[in-house]
């Protein structure tokens, strides 16, 4: 959900990019995808089998506005074959682009780096971000008015970190008898949620939506509703005496103005413990939830056995929603990893948490918040909505881009349980 001006924070030209390394993408293409790749975890006699697509969103006011989404896949992280790492960065701002590549190779270069890595991910997680944060604020980029989110998955053996700053998302879905029920993994940081809130507003934000801070709307009723039912006019933060800078979110790497009312880079961190149950999950940006459920992202998944083909369905469904809303789409960037092969022990039972609210127990890691979790088990609320994806077959084209093709329903196989 970005800025106040669509997805930035100001209206200036695009800016320049970077170039590729390693699994990381700087994606100047409208659309870019790998083919499925595999990496096993011989720790626990499982495999992934993970793939990736972004999308550069379209924008017919900036036509050739580069995709400022980026994202990065390590395996093998310090040369042991149980650590990976799977990350999605969503840049906003003048220089958006220059940002989410900046936090992309960094974050997981001080990771590779961290020899407490294996010992302790929790430490090394909170002391990558918050270096990677310092560090771009004193990189020569203008991060005043610009930034990314992140959210980002490290799978140690049979364990999943996930760490998370900004309204970004990773999904998990979970076997329940005959269902496969969407989980969240992260929470999504923005003023919807209470704590958020009222941390900023301690920080001196005003959280008003654009209508409350243009003086359409009362500004003392602070009525929102919730993020999936009122996206339209969200709250967002702003400096005490003016209209800057006017972000969804609350947490970011960057954006050293919105810092000083509260927008801060400390990870939400949820460490969960995989089971039989566990079919896959889904690291994506903000431009796929925006108008996509968790539940209704997992269900269109399940539809398919080529994480190839699941990934261009989400994107070419999240594509279609956005231009039914507005006349734009934001940047679509979509991690999936099947898990594959995982020891049957405890196959066929749950922790009874499905369609549940669950809190696990929380601990800090300096500033941040950390909650330790098992089977179902997350920091975060599940998303229960089940609206059902209708399957279709639809070519995204405009006049400026090539087209996106969505596999048609003949090659869907639901996905067996």
């Amino acid at each position: 959900m970005g800025c106040v001006n669509g997805k930035c924070c100001s209206r200036y030209p695009p800016s320049s990019g970077g170039d590729s390394r390693d699994y990381s993408l700087h994606a100047k293409h409208i659309l870019t995808q790998r083919s499925l790749e595999k990496v096993p975890v011989p720790s626990h006699n499982f495999h992934l089998e993970y793939s990736v697509l972004t999308q550069r969103g379209y924008y017919p006011d900036s036509p050739d506005k580069e995709n400022q989404d980026s994202f990065c896949i390590k395996t093998q992280i310090q040369g042991n074959p149980n650590i990976h790492f799977f990350g999605v960065f969503d840049g906003h701002g003048q220089f958006g682009t220059q940002c989410s590549n900046f936090v992309r190779d960094k974050l997981v270069e001080k990771l590779a780096d961290d020899p407490t890595l294996a010992d302790d991910p929790l430490r090394a997680f909170n002391s990558a971000f918050l270096d990677t944060n310092s560090e771009l604020h004193n990189s020569g980029i203008d991060d005043s008015m610009s930034g990314t989110t992140a959210i980002t998955v490290l799978v140690i053996g049979d364990t999943l970190f996930v760490a998370n700053v900004g309204d970004s998302r990773a999904v998990v879905a979970v076997k329940d008898g005959d269902s496969i029920v969407a989980q969240d993994m992260s929470s999504d940081q923005t003023p919807f949620r209470k704590d958020e809130y009222e941390r900023v507003k301690l920080s001196g934000a005003r959280v008003l939506s654009v209508d409350q801070v243009e003086g359409l709307k009362d500004p003392n009723i602070q009525a929102w509703g919730d993020e999936e039912s009122d996206g339209g006019d969200p709250p967002r933060l702003w400096v005490q005496n003016g209209m800057y800078p006017g972000t969804a979110f609350t947490r970011s790497v960057g954006d050293s103005t919105a810092e000083k009312i509260g927008v801060v880079a400390d990870p939400e961190i949820s460490v969960f413990q995989l089971t039989a149950n566990h079919l896959f999950f889904v690291v994506a940006s903000d431009g796929v939830f925006e108008f996509l459920s968790s539940q209704a992202v997992v269900n269109t998944v399940a539809r398919y056995t080529d994480p190839q083909d699941a990934c261009a369905a989400i994107a070419g469904e999240s594509y279609k929603i956005w231009l039914e809303h507005e006349n734009r789409t934001d940047d679509i960037t979509i991690i999936l990893v099947h898990i594959k092969g995982f020891p049957n022990s405890g196959a066929g039972t749950t922790d009874g948490s499905s369609g549940t609210s669950l809190r696990p127990t929380r601990s800090r890691t300096g500033n941040s918040e950390v909650s330790v979790a098992s089977g179902s088990e997350f920091y975060c609320s599940l998303r229960s909505e089940s609206s059902d994806l209708h399957s279709f077959q639809h070519v995204v084209s405009t006049n400026r881009s090539p087209a996106l093709v969505v596999p048609s329903p003949a090659h869907q196989m639901p996905l067996e349980l």
